[in-house]
């Protein structure tokens, strides 16, 4: 699990994509479009839920620290390796989520809507 920031409007508003991928295949498994607090990472938990994860892979942030179990938590870059590359497709993809960009959302619904269509269409394959 990881997270990456974008922002609506000015950079003071920052908008944080919250994503899971399987460790083995780095496909995603879920994702949430919310504020860089506990409250998203519960979302994404409960999306998690179905899968009956084992294992969680992060990097050394409070809420991931927090919030999952120690004895099913490793902390470490080796094994985000993945999940930061699609950080940085997302990134190239995506003008919004650009760190310098002239492109970005004036509202929150839009930003979401457009992040949301792209991972569903290239991530999940649904046809949008």
């Amino acid at each position: 699990m990881d997270e990456m920031w974008s922002f609506v409007e000015s950079k003071q508003h920052q908008r944080w994509l919250w994503h899971a991928i399987d460790h083995q295949t780095g496909k995603v498994l879920a994702y949430v479009l919310a504020t860089h607090e506990d409250s998203a990472l519960k979302q994404l938990q409960q999306l998690l839920a179905p899968f009956s994860i084992q294992r969680f892979y992060t990097d050394s942030w409070g809420a991931y620290l927090r919030l999952l179990d120690e004895q099913h938590h490793t902390v470490g870059k080796a094994n985000t390796q993945r999940i930061e590359r699609k950080h940085l497709t997302l990134r190239t993809r995506i003008k919004r989520l650009a760190r310098k960009t002239i492109c970005f959302s004036k509202t929150e619904k839009m930003h979401d809507t457009v992040i949301g269509l792209f991972i569903n269409r290239h991530e999940f394959g649904r046809a949008v």
